[in-house]
């Protein structure tokens, strides 16, 4: 059963505390998912993918953490970013997200974007410029979408990381993004990581997903 599951079973205890190589790899571990959380993508990194870099209205972390109506949203100077930097209308919008765990943008887009790229350009789709948000949540695909109107955005977020992984990451589509979106509205793919769905696996089936998506012009429990 151990071998089956990263889930924490047989660990045993000594008297009524946990074995010292438990505990201590409990402590690891959760150490490894604050530093996820509080930890930023490096400033180069959108540049290296070639994506349009916004910020959020959150300014630091604590606001992230605390407020999470402010990653929902971008100000005048950002939403002027997208109209100068991005074209309108694209068939689909794909953006990236820190989230709550930098470590998994910086793990997992290297191979899960050019493999989702690929796969929607090979199927004739037709891409806006990939922007990366910083300080952003899922929502805040909604705001973009207001602004760029494509038919499709895609946003692939950094998970809350666990005790098993902190590079999980998800991705959440969504047919006519708009303000006022509902979540029943999204098609929603969890677990990317080495552990569960590798990126560039992830980034082949997204792209059927989201061609899906564009045939039935539907998302979420409307399809």
């Amino acid at each position: 059963m151990k071998l089956s599951t990263p889930a924490r079973i047989g660990v045993w205890r000594c008297g009524s505390r946990p074995l010292t190589n438990t505990l201590l790899r409990f402590r690891a571990d959760h150490a490894v998912a604050q530093d996820s959380v509080l930890g930023e993508v490096p400033e180069d990194f959108p540049v290296k993918y070639g994506m349009v870099s916004v910020q959020s209205f959150c300014q630091s972390k604590d606001d992230y953490l605390t407020r999470p109506d402010l990653g929902r949203k971008l100000d005048a100077e950002n939403l002027e970013i997208l109209r100068q930097s991005c074209q309108k209308g694209a068939m689909v919008q794909i953006i990236v997200s820190d989230g709550l765990s930098s470590k998994a943008v910086v793990a997992n887009i290297p191979n899960l974007l050019p493999a989702l790229i690929q796969g929607l350009e090979g199927m004739g789709v037709k891409l806006g410029t990939t922007i990366f948000v910083r300080g952003g949540r899922v929502a805040v695909m909604d705001t973009i979408g207001a602004e760029l109107k494509p038919e499709v955005a895609v946003i692939l977020i950094g998970e809350r990381p666990g005790l098993g992984t902190a590079e999980s990451m998800s991705a959440y589509m969504g047919y006519n993004p708009r303000l006022g979106m509902v979540e029943s509205e999204r098609t929603v793919i969890s677990n990317i990581h080495k552990g569960g769905t590798p990126a560039a696996e992830a980034g082949a089936h997204l792209a059927s997903l989201i061609k899906k998506i564009l045939d039935m012009k539907a998302s979420g429990v409307n399809q």
